[in-house]
C-alpha cells in the first residue's frame, strides 16, 4: 500500500474507530445511567484486548504491517479513549466521589494492561 493510500486508510479507519465509541459509549449510558463511566471502562478495555490481540497476531506474522496500522493506529485509536477516562476520573473526584476516582483511574489502567496482555497472549 502507497503512503498516502495507507494515511487514507488510518484516517478512515480513526474516523470509524470514534464513531463506533460514541455509539459504544452511547448505549452503555442509556442501559447503566451516568453513575460511574461503565461506557468509557467498555470502550477502553475491549479496545486494549483487540490491540494486543493484533499486536500478538502482528508479532507472529500473521498480521500484515499494513493492516496492523490501519486497525490498530486507526480504528482503535480512534476507539480508545485516554483522555475521557481521565476527565472523568477527575469529574468524579471533583464530585466528591473518591473512591469511584480512584477505581476509575486505576482499576481502568491495571484492567486495561491485563486485558492487552490477555489479548496479546491469544495472538502470539
Amino acid at each position: 500500500m502507497t503512503g498516502e493510500l495507507l494515511f487514507c486508510a488510518v484516517a478512515l479507519a480513526g474516523g470509524g474507530g470514534a464513531g463506533l465509541r460514541f455509539v459504544v459509549d452511547g448505549a452503555v449510558r442509556a442501559r447503566l445511567g451516568d453513575g460511574f463511566p461503565w461506557g468509557t471502562w467498555l470502550v477502553n478495555l475491549s479496545g486494549s484486548f483487540a490491540l494486543g490481540l493484533m499486536t500478538g497476531l502482528a508479532a507472529s506474522t500473521l498480521l500484515p504491517d499494513d493492516l496492523g496500522l490501519v486497525l490498530g493506529t486507526g480504528l482503535l485509536g480512534g476507539y480508545t479513549t485516554f483522555s475521557t477516562a481521565a476527565v472523568d476520573t477527575v469529574l468524579l473526584a471533583r464530585e466528591g466521589r473518591h473512591a469511584a476516582a480512584l477505581l476509575n483511574g486505576v482499576g481502568m489502567l491495571v484492567v486495561a494492561v491485563v486485558a492487552a496482555a490477555a489479548g496479546y497472549a491469544l495472538g502470539a
